[in-house]
């Protein structure tokens, strides 16, 4: 029997195991469409007859896509796996987890080709979003984690977005576009906030060579999730812009405390830990720049709110989800996480350093503002493409230690 055993693994170490839990065909998927959906982004920038896009604009196709797509396929990979986890029920694999992603890629391929095949993105779009929402939900309710139901609502929303962004683009919802857009970052950041409150924490103090305890206060965690919450309804309904500025500060020095709590200096010699730390800081920057934005200082300079976008999403999401595959990919298939490439070190400095082309540098001088943005753009492109060269074969191949996952 022990020698059929030995067999058995000897063969499927040969299988793809990409279907055998969530976090494998997103995060690849992800990380190609990273690069991919900004190439293509870069063709439509300069060469705005590339594709034919209309009743929207082209900035909100891409904003579309670089959230409700790449940002969705993270979080369908991660919270599959994370689910499992939690619940120890098993979460889709094989044949239905191949449907849910096949979904994806026909929603983002057909829109890589701008409206003209609209309702057929749209429609594999939805039912991909409703598809995902059962997929984590059901195993929530049957293990009775009732409090993990929060993660769902937040995944529920993030469709109800995507539906609205549709919905615009028919002329349904007015400016529906743009409630999905800015809805679509704030919901983000709240499942860093949620999430990363749980994690982060956890990584660093099983993840530095020193022995450390970091502080946590239920008061504060408490607080943020309020003020969150306040900023989120008050941005997307009310649009109070002195409410905005107050709570967006507000939080900028809550998070900015809770942070403070969390640094140890043994963070900046681990690449995994501190590619979260330091996104985390560029989301509670981004908050800061918010509260000005909505403070009147965007009379000054026409593109901070721009800027201010993409200080959340490129610094803040694009680095947040890049540490985290990268360390959730290696721990997932029974790998090292204390042992990942370097090349991943250079990735991660490359998502900082196209943050700060693209949301940083042109607040100083918009002189080169086109070029700043290439620029960016070609740093994300590198920072991606190292990820998918150093990943695929992690995530196409199964676990080394021959367990199933």
């Amino acid at each position: 029997m022990q020698i059929q055993v030995n067999q058995s693994e000897q063969a499927g170490a040969k299988k793809l195991a990409l279907f055998n839990l969530g976090f494998r065909p997103f995060f690849l998927g992800a990380g190609i469409f990273a690069v991919v959906s900004i190439v293509w982004w870069m063709l439509v920038y300069f060469f705005l007859d590339t594709i034919s896009i209309t009743h929207i604009t082209t900035s909100q196709w891409h904003a579309h896509e670089m959230l409700y797509g790449y940002g969705m396929a993270v979080i369908a990979g991660f919270l599959l796996t994370a689910v499992k986890n939690w619940t120890g029920i098993a979460t889709l694999h094989g044949k239905p987890l191949m449907i849910l992603f096949m979904l994806w890629c026909a929603a983002r391929v057909l829109f890589l080709f701008g409206t003209a095949l609209l309702p057929w993105a749209a429609t594999a779009d939805l039912l991909f979003g409703l598809m995902l929402i059962f997929a984590i939900a059901k195993p929530i309710i049957q293990a009775r984690q009732w409090k993990q139901l929060a993660v769902v609502t937040k995944v529920f929303l993030l469709w109800i977005g995507n539906l609205v962004f549709y919905l615009g683009c028919y002329g349904v919802l007015a400016s529906g576009m743009l409630y999905a857009i800015n809805g679509a970052v704030l919901l983000f950041i709240s499942l860093i906030l949620m999430l990363g409150r749980r994690v982060i924490p956890f990584f660093i103090e099983r993840g530095v060579a020193e022995k450390v305890q970091l502080k946590q206060y239920i008061w504060l965690d408490f607080s943020i999730l309020v003020v969150f919450l306040a900023l989120f309804i008050n941005s997307i309904f009310a649009q109070i812009p002195n409410l905005t500025t107050a709570l967006a500060w507000t939080l900028f020095a809550l998070n900015g405390y809770r942070l403070c709590n969390w640094h140890t200096v043994g963070i900046w010699r681990v690449p995994l830990l501190w590619s979260l730390y330091l996104s985390a800081w560029l989301i509670n920057i981004g908050f800061l720049f918010f509260g000005l934005q909505a403070y009147g200082l965007h009379a000054q300079h026409t593109h901070l709110s721009i800027l201010t976008l993409h200080i959340f999403t490129v610094g803040g999401i694009g680095l947040m989800t890049l540490g985290m595959m990268s360390r959730v990919a290696l721990g997932h298939t029974g790998r090292d996480i204390r042992k990942p490439s370097v090349w991943m070190g250079i990735a991660f400095a490359g998502i900082v350093a196209s943050a700060v082309f693209r949301a940083m540098v042109p607040m100083l001088t918009t002189q080169f503002y086109t070029s700043w943005v290439l620029i960016a753009a070609i740093f994300w492109i590198f920072s991606f493409a190292v990820f998918v060269v150093i990943y695929a074969p992690i995530l196409l191949k199964p676990r080394i230690d021959g367990a199933y996952g």
